[in-house]
């Protein structure tokens, strides 16, 4: 229960930190004359929530608050089907936790709206259409999660992993904001876009799909061309623990 409450707040968050930054800076534009210092606002908005985060809760969970993250790591053998149900579910529910208060906080001022929700076509700052949202997403999905696997599959770098993946979280927004909004997170997607309604609920399958596709992909490519062993006799399945705690004796050695 630790672990699913852990990812729970961080989930909160992630999503009331970065889609309110989103909300209160008025999305693309940004709410300045430039659109491009909105975007990298927003951006590290998300990327420095999950160094926050990290940091909290990493040590507890693991710090997934991603459900495509929890598919990866449980591909990569470091989660229980249990488990993942359980941050999954916990994951969820931080997410609508994280838009009831920034809906809270909107219904209480003057001229906050909206709910940060993702979007293709006419709700994509550049009019993306469909097939390039989803392709975008798995893209910048698998990016991030390799990213992820990568940096803690390793004693020597997994002290680094809230930073690094924080900032590779801040680069995929960068590009992704005037694109989709930037899911690369179901639980991130769900809870807006059902606040939001309309539009943004009816694309919302996009946002839960491509993600997940991108995880999986992002798995299956570390495990077979990435995967190694510690030469300490660990073997490394690229848990996003920032500690690496869940790495796992590697019994093949007498």
């Amino acid at each position: 229960m630790k672990k699913y409450l852990a990812e729970f707040i961080g989930t909160f968050i992630l999503v009331f930190l970065g889609t309110g930054a989103a909300v209160v800076l008025g999305g693309y534009s940004g709410g300045t004359d430039s659109g491009f210092l909105g975007v990298l606002a927003i951006a590290f908005a998300f990327g420095l929530s999950i160094v926050a985060a990290a940091y909290a809760i990493g040590h507890i969970s693991g710090c997934h608050v991603n459900p495509a993250v929890s598919l990866a790591v449980w591909m990569s053998g470091n989660l229980t089907a249990k488990e993942f149900g359980g941050y999954v579910v916990a994951q969820i529910v931080g997410a609508f936790a994280g838009s009831t208060f920034l809906a809270f906080v909107a219904a209480n001022s003057t001229s906050l709206e909206g709910y940060g929700a993702n979007g293709y076509g006419d709700l994509s700052a550049v009019g993306l259409n469909g097939l390039g949202a989803f392709g975008v997403e798995i893209v910048l999905t698998f990016i991030f999660v390799l990213a992820i696997l990568g940096v803690t599959s390793s004693k020597a770098t997994s002290h680094m992993g809230g930073i690094v993946i924080g900032l590779t979280l801040t680069l995929v927004h960068i590009i992704g904001i005037p694109l989709t909004g930037t899911s690369v997170n179901p639980a991130r997607s769900l809870a807006p876009a059902v606040f939001a309604g309309s539009d943004a609920l009816a694309q919302v399958w996009l946002f839960l799909v491509a993600p997940l596709v991108g995880a999986a992909l992002a798995a299956l490519v570390f495990k077979t061309f990435f995967y190694v062993k510690e030469e300490t006799g660990l073997e490394v399945a690229g848990d996003p623990g920032i500690e690496g705690k869940n790495t796992r004796p590697d019994r093949s050695r007498k």
